[in-house]
């Protein structure tokens, strides 16, 4: 937490947890900004992924201590949104981070990776690598959590409209119905529970050789999984995030590509954009074309399939975090 002086405009920052290394980093983007600035921020976090009660209180702390905005990376994207309103009600300026809500106008704005793109990227790329034998692929995804926040659907059906999956509702996470789709399990986006999860689809099909997983650390369990029953070597794992210790699994073949996100840019714009409320009512505009604020992602490999833009392993270091 910033210590600022009394009168000093107070920004809120609530993550989905204190521990993910995508949190950490937002949590201390924030942090500088906020001491740049002269803003006192107040960070709060859920105990876990998926933790939506305790974030609801943080908003209500947020409006009774008089803060001039709220920045959220929503764990329930819908739930959320009773809460928001009320902070929105109070006059507070709510940015959603990463993770639009839903609907995504329930916040004043969002700061975010296009996470549509970066799932799409990662399967475009998964594609490519196989060659032919895509077309005969079994694969299996790493989802978030049972209540599909809008991150975990984006960029799971980036993923398989980019693969070249048929998708049936594009809002929702497992109603497609292309034989190659072995099914889709739940990690709250770490490392145990993508280890869990990719134990239970072997246990349901053994064959699986592509795996798609919300993020990195729940990549890491997974190939765990794999590794334990000696198939570490020949199934091709693509997640997201960026962060350092993702982007060495890629230098060392854990996984084959990760879509690199920048959250402390998200966290860092979202702290100028709550103090620019406070000084003259200005509320942020999205990019063009789009509605939110792209903070922008790349495909991360050393190993680059034609049509899919990417960056190397090294220039991906050279931008990771945590």
């Amino acid at each position: 937490m910033v210590i600022a002086d009394a009168n000093a405009t107070t920004v809120c920052l609530i993550t989905k947890t204190d521990t993910n290394p995508f949190f950490v980093k937002m949590k201390e983007g924030a942090t500088v900004k906020a001491e740049e600035l002269g803003m006192d921020l107040k960070a709060f976090a859920g105990k876990v992924d998926g933790d939506h009660e305790t974030q609801v209180q943080a908003i209500e702390t947020c409006i009774l201590d008089g803060a001039k905005g709220i920045l959220i990376a929503a764990s329930d994207t819908s739930s959320i949104v009773s809460a928001v309103r009320q902070a929105r009600d109070a006059g507070l300026l709510v940015i959603a981070l990463d993770t639009p809500l839903n609907p995504i106008d329930a916040a004043d704005t969002t700061f975010a990776t296009d996470n549509y793109l970066a799932g799409q990227l990662i399967g475009q790329w998964a594609r490519g690598s196989l060659g032919d034998a895509a077309a005969t692929a079994r694969i299996a995804t790493l989802d978030l959590n049972v209540s599909q926040p809008t991150v975990d659907v984006l960029r799971n059906q980036g993923f398989l409209n980019g693969f070249g999956i048929d998708l049936g509702d594009p809002s929702m996470i497992g109603d497609e119905t292309d034989s190659r789709l072995v099914g889709s399990d739940v990690t709250d986006g770490n490392e145990e529970g993508g280890r869990r999860a990719m134990e239970n689809l072997l246990a349901k099909d053994p064959s699986i050789n592509v795996v798609h997983t919300i993020n990195e650390p729940a990549a890491a369990g997974a190939y765990e999984a794999l590794k334990a029953i000696g198939r570490e070597n020949d199934v091709l794992i693509v997640s997201v995030d960026g962060g350092c210790p993702g982007v060495r699994n890629v230098a060392d073949g854990i996984i084959g590509a990760t879509s690199q996100q920048y959250p402390l840019l998200m966290a860092s714009l979202g702290v100028e954009a709550v103090k620019e409320w406070a000084t003259n009512g200005t509320k942020p505009q999205p990019t063009p074309g789009k509605d939110f604020y792209d903070t922008g992602v790349a495909l991360i490999t050393d190993n680059p399939v034609d049509g899919v833009d990417s960056i190397s392993v090294q220039e991906g270091t050279d931008l990771c975090w945590g």
